[in-house]
């Protein structure tokens, strides 16, 4: 079975997961673009019986109702999200992971709210709000 691990940038926190993630994906939302300080965030999704952290526990702030933000307190590297519309996943942040090219991207989320002048040039599909249970992309691929 496949361990990845990840930890923060000061290394004050680390986490590892079993097996493969349910998805990763890249989300355009406002909310995760403040999050990360940057035009697009990308996640990695995991059920919560795969996860544990190995090194530290993050401090976490609630940006919305029914979501948490976790980050390490010490050097502020955003560590992952929760919410209450998915209660047996974890949603960690690409950019943890000790080594990023394990797990490529499968999509996009919340194209809508994508800022116009950032285009990821990729074929995978793209949402226009989560790529949960029945969600049908509205394109594959970069805008034409």
């Amino acid at each position: 079975m496949t361990t990845t691990r990840g930890h923060c940038q000061c290394g004050a926190i680390a986490y590892e997961f079993d097996g493969a993630p349910k998805w990763v994906m890249h989300c355009h939302c406002e909310s995760c673009r403040r999050a990360v300080s940057s035009v697009v965030a990308t996640y990695v999704g995991v059920h919560v019986a795969q996860f544990r952290y190995l090194k530290g526990e993050p401090a976490h702030y609630e940006s919305s109702p029914g979501v948490k933000r976790y980050f390490c307190a010490v050097c502020g590297s955003p560590m992952a999200y929760a919410g209450a519309r998915w209660p047996d996943e974890v949603h960690l942040f690409h950019g943890t992971l000790a080594d990023p090219a394990q797990w490529a991207p499968t999509g996009h989320a919340y194209v809508g709210e994508q800022v116009p002048w950032f285009e990821v040039s990729d074929d995978l599909p793209r949402y226009g709000a989560t790529a949960g249970k029945g969600a049908k992309p509205v394109r594959h691929g970069p805008r034409t």
